[in-house]
Formats: structure tokens, C-alpha cells, sequence
């Protein structure tokens, strides 16, 4: 585990499930500050990005890592 304190939710799990499009998503488990645990999917290119930000070459190696490797590398665009 890689716990950040102060980093808000944290990764407690991540498994694969299949995508709409026939391709893997990514769905990640989160426990937030109070205790409540959430899921969130990712598509595939988000999860790898996951992945990559949080130097993990298996989903399992996410858990204990910020919620915030999500977010990396991503860009808004309107």
C-alpha cells in the first residue's frame, strides 16, 4: 500500500468490467474521509492513464493510492 494522508479518497480497489464498446473499463473503488466507499469506471484510456500516474503495472498495485492519479494528465476542453 502507498496511503497519502491528506489526499482525500483513496483507492481501495479496482477490478476490470466489461465496456459498452467491447473494450475493458476500469472500475475503481474509492473510500472517501467519512468512510463511505464509492465506484467509479473509468474507460480504458483513463484506467491506463491511472495506472501510469500511480506507477502500477497491475490494477491490483492502485489500492492505497489518491484518488487524484485520475485526474493527472487530463485536460479540459469546452
Amino acid at each position: 500500500m502507498n496511503p497519502q494522508a491528506g489526499a482525500g479518497a483513496i483507492i481501495v480497489g479496482a477490478q476490470l468490467g466489461a465496456g459498452h464498446d467491447g473494450s475493458a473499463d476500469l472500475i475503481v473503488s474509492l473510500r472517501y474521509e467519512d468512510g463511505q466507499v464509492a465506484r467509479v469506471t473509468l474507460d480504458t484510456e483513463a484506467g491506463l492513464r491511472l495506472m501510469r500516474n500511480c506507477g502500477a503495472t497491475h490494477f491490483a498495485e492502485l489500492t492505497g493510492h489518491s484518488w487524484r492519479g485520475i485526474l493527472e494528465g487530463m485536460t479540459c476542453s469546452i
